[in-house]
């Protein structure tokens, strides 16, 4: 069977619509490197350079009262977030103009970045307890996400990744509803979304998924994000060691998550052997 994939940016298309819409003329420079549905280099008619995003399948309101609310109460805590300079409804997608921020993308998280990454982790815990309107986030467990974390991908593919669909579907029946807490979660927190100058951490982007819940899946992303690249083992046995001391009942869910989320994602868009690869990681706590 044939799975469908995300679309990506269009960037002529976009700019053009959001002229249209907002008054607003920005000329592009460029594609952003990385990503999956894509970004863009925009300079505003001042000089002023900023990156362009488009989120497809989104209502502007939803996206307000959501990532674009979180990112914010993480920038005004002091939080290295872009702040959102324009967002705009086209049609059934959104498109925001976000600020530029230094550094770039982290190649290789070491253990100096690390510290730093794990103090950014324990900001956004209870970050929002004050604010009743952010919705919490969806583990689609149980059910197929919005475009990503579907189950029929897993249940299709192969034996394995039907037996690891199973187990997903256990655990989400042990754990139904939506992720409890307080807390200010990113939902894509990986090397690629972290900025860095000289060891210093400049940067955290990309809150389109952003929600509330449980800081620690964040945690539970770079785990899986640091399996993609080339990590350095001493952070990979640090992070490990985090993760481990999570009680099983609040980890579980959240290493469910990740796993149908990187699985179905490279059953849609990459190779068997990808596939393979990051099974091979969620598999690791199964039986935990």
């Amino acid at each position: 069977m044939t799975w469908s994939r995300v679309a990506r940016l269009d960037v002529g298309s976009v700019v053009e619509q959001v002229a249209e819409q907002s008054g607003v003329q920005l000329e592009v420079e460029g594609l952003c490197s990385g990503g999956e549905v894509g970004a863009a280099y925009v300079r505003w008619d001042d000089g002023r350079r900023s990156v362009l995003k488009w989120r497809p399948g989104t209502r502007l309101e939803d996206f307000q009262a959501g990532p674009i609310a979180v990112s914010e109460a993480a920038r005004l805590a002091g939080l290295p977030v872009p702040r959102t300079e324009l967002a705009v409804q086209l049609e059934s997608a959104v498109a925001t103009v976000q600020e530029l921020l230094p550094g770039a993308p982290i190649a290789v998280l070491d253990e100096r970045l690390l510290d730093q990454v794990l103090a950014v982790n324990e900001e956004l815990r209870l970050l929002l307890a004050g604010n009743s309107t952010v919705p919490s986030l969806n583990l689609y467990l149980t059910f197929d996400g919005p475009g990503f974390c579907l189950h029929g991908p897993l249940r299709s593919h192969d034996r394995r990744t039907a037996r690891l669909d199973d187990w997903i579907t256990a655990v989400g029946a042990d754990h139904p509803g939506p992720l409890r807490g307080d807390d200010a979660v990113h939902v894509d927190f990986h090397p690629g979304n972290l900025l860095a100058v000289d060891g210093k951490l400049t940067g955290i982007i990309d809150w389109d998924g952003a929600g509330r819940g449980d800081h620690r899946l964040d945690l539970v992303t770079l785990r899986f994000g640091l399996h993609g690249g080339e990590p350095d083992p001493a952070v990979v046995a640090r992070l490990d060691a985090t993760l481990d001391e999570i009680p099983p009942d609040i980890l579980r869910p959240l290493w469910a998550h990740m796993s149908l989320r990187m699985t179905d994602w490279a059953i849609r868009h990459f190779t068997p052997a990808d596939v393979d690869h990051w099974t091979a990681l969620a598999e690791t706590r199964m039986a935990r």
